[in-house]
């Protein structure tokens, strides 16, 4: 897979994770088995990965479930609900503890303990106390803001309305859920009353700890399983599972299976005798969560994106299945890459219909061996969509499959270049699907975000002759007396588009940046140059001089490939023609960090050498918490550089150039009395 596959990928897993979060947060109604979820977020988590550049605004890595739009009350959480990157193997699982060691530059053999206990399906709560006393209870929504529930939750029989010897403020943080037994009693209630019958206790449990009514809430049978916390005014111990001890003294249930784990070898072993109990425990549960043990340790490594670096979460194995290949058809995307999608008779897998496979490109349905009518194997265990992972009927007899040679939407020529597996359209902006593509590209939600304007509008638009480019968005004003009354379209509808269109107008930067679609450039890496250069012109400036290929690698995080592309883009007349265009009319903002503000907020910070006491990544992210840039080479813009030992030639620059150089012990005190 390329780059231009991956971001057409991404785009599609976006919004599919969006709409299942969406269904699964606030309306408690899921299409999909949480398996089958987390086969969507792990292939956006490992294209996010392999494509670092290409992380859009809009990824599920950033977003937690769903913001919440219910009639109930919004909270906003004194710390962010955080969600945990998953895991699917035991080489997963090593990896991440090599994560946490390499971060936390421990030497070798230094243990690295972690608690273990099992991921309870249910509806994340958090429970907030001021001097013993139930003040607040919030669902998770979408990790920044959630609702209130704070009288339902004072119905479940496992939350306390009041306790003893804990801080003056504690949050304590689990599961709303419902039993399998309950859960079973519930519903064949429900049935016979006529009433709404639940899929999942999951469901149930949301869907009951969410009423407007706290008196339903307390004819339900829910259940509470703490295990975390968020805000405390004071600590509650220094390790992970002696805090979830003090938590149990206060009278609230932990699971009897949270144990501490010495080694990855314990830590999978337990993970082993959990999925061996899982059937007969009383709840559902989808997988083991790991936490660092040390809580100083997880302080130092924080989170990345909407994830803490120091917990994980260990799922099961996803379901398979097998069924009737009964046609391919194909796709084309924004950069013209032909995809194939298998359309299947429909079979379930997790308890939920799949008829439709991605088939990944030409090369994939050869390895394969795929016809239409072969009987084939699929799982949802990591893909957009699920995946073949086997043809069981590739000996028998049957007519080939020709992957196509020309573009099925403008029937231009469809290669693929020497060393690309990709088959692409010729055809470039004359093919109508290329074209539109694009354009949703610049207004989809991770890049500009324009409300109203969405595939349907810009069909429409563009067959009208009103769009040809991104700048001509911009320029939909002048078609409002030709819009209004076409079929659709009232004078409301018009003014809203309208509107929506006017409000982005010095819009962010790097989601502008983003949404032009250069080769390589993702959301992540649209930030990273905006930090850098400030703006959208002084990225083109920079691009343009003399020093761009070195200027642009200076910057942490923009390797030669992604430096490449963008010295091509702004060098080529065409680009900047359309670019000058758009800026005029867009006119997006400069670039503001959301880092605190401290004296070294804007200041460029190199660390070079060998550091002894914690790695680069983790120097990285201190110089980013106090609004600093952390670069990669020393120049005239550079305002500091720490030195450990073994600093070469960027020590003796800094020096030729007069700029301040520290230790490693000075840099510590920086960051301590910030």
């Amino acid at each position: 897979m390329n780059e231009a596959e991956a971001a057409n990928r991404l785009m599609r897993l976006a919004k599919q994770i969006a709409h299942h979060d969406k269904l699964y947060h606030d309306q408690d109604a899921p299409e999909i088995s949480d398996a089958d979820y987390d086969a969507l977020v792990r292939e956006n988590r490992e294209l996010e990965a392999q494509y670092p550049q290409l992380v859009r605004a809009d990824s599920p890595s950033k977003r937690l479930g769903a913001a919440p739009t219910s009639a109930l009350a919004k909270v906003t959480h004194a710390r962010p609900m955080l969600s945990l990157d998953n895991a699917f193997s035991a080489e997963e699982v090593r990896d991440f503890v090599g994560r946490v060691r390499r971060f936390l530059n421990l030497p070798e053999g230094e243990p690295v303990a972690m608690t273990a206990e099992p991921k309870i399906d249910g509806l994340s709560c958090s429970l907030r106390y001021e001097k013993g006393q139930l003040v607040l209870a919030a669902t998770r929504g979408d990790g920044m803001v959630g609702e209130d529930v704070t009288p339902n939750a004072r119905t479940i029989r496992d939350i306390p309305q009041s306790i003893k010897g804990a801080p003056d403020v504690l949050e304590v943080r689990g599961e709303v859920y419902m039993s399998k037994a309950d859960f079973a009693a519930l519903n064949e209630r429900q049935e016979t009353a006529g009433g709404k019958v639940f899929a999942n206790p999951r469901n149930a449990a949301a869907g009951s700890l969410r009423q407007k009514d706290a008196s339903v809430t307390e004819a339900r049978p829910l259940r509470f399983l703490a295990h975390g916390w968020g805000e405390v005014s004071e600590p509650l111990a220094m390790l992970q599972l002696l805090a979830m001890n003090k938590i149990e003294s206060f009278g609230f249930p932990v699971s009897d299976l949270l144990v501490q784990c010495e080694t990855v070898e314990e830590a999978l072993a337990h993970y082993a005798l959990i999925e061996r109990e899982r059937a007969d425990l009383p709840y559902d549960i989808d997988g083991v969560v790991y936490k660092v043990g040390r809580l100083d340790w997880q302080d130092r490594l924080g989170q990345v994106g909407r994830a803490p670096r120091w917990g994980l979460a260990h799922k099961f194995p996803a379901e398979k299945a097998e069924t009737t290949l009964e046609a391919i058809d194909i796709q084309v995307g924004r950069t013209g890459k032909l995809t194939p999608v298998g359309r299947l008779k429909p079979v379930g897998v997790g308890g939920v219909i799949v008829s439709n496979v991605t088939l990944h490109n030409r090369d994939e349905i050869a390895r394969l061996g795929l016809r239409i009518g072969d009987r084939v194997r699929i799982q949802r265990a990591g893909d957009v969509i699920p995946q073949v992972v086997e043809n069981l009927t590739r000996d028998e007899t049957r007519a080939p499959y020709f992957f196509p040679d020309h573009c099925p939407e403008c029937n231009s020529e469809a290669v693929a270049e020497e060393g690309e597996v990709d088959v692409r359209c010729t055809g470039g902006l004359i093919c109508p699907a290329q074209r539109i593509e694009r354009l949703r590209h610049f207004v989809s939600r991770g890049a500009m975000d324009i409300d109203g304007l969405g595939e349907k509008s810009i069909v429409e638009f563009f067959e009208l002759g009103w769009l040809h480019g991104p700048a001509d968005i911009f320029r939909l004003k002048d078609h409002r007396g030709a819009l209004i009354g076409r079929e659709g379209w009232q004078e409301k509808s018009v003014d809203n588009l309208l509107a929506a269109i006017e409000a982005r107008i010095g819009f962010d930067p790097a989601r502008f940046l983003f949404g032009l679609g250069i080769r390589h450039v993702g959301i992540v890496t649209a930030k990273d140059l905006m930090k850098a250069f400030g703006s959208v012109e002084g990225l083109e400036e920079a691009a343009r001089g003399p020093d761009a290929q070195a200027e642009l690698s200076a910057v942490d995080g923009i390797g030669p490939v992604v430096a490449e592309a963008l010295v091509d883009f702004f060098h080529e007349p065409h680009n900047r023609e359309q670019l000058a265009e758009l800026l005029a009319l867009a006119r997006p903002a400069a670039f503001v960090s959301t880092a605190r503000a401290t004296e070294w907020t804007g200041k460029t910070i190199v660390f070079t050498g060998s550091l002894e006491t914690m790695s680069r990544d983790e120097a990285k992210a201190q110089a980013e918490r106090l609004g600093a840039r952390a670069a990669g080479s020393v120049s005239a813009k550079t305002d500091l550089v720490v030195a450990g030992p073994g600093a070469g030639s960027k020590l003796k620059k800094a020096e030729e150039l007069g700029i301040r150089v520290i230790g490693e012990g000075e840099w510590a005190e920086i960051v301590a009395g910030a």
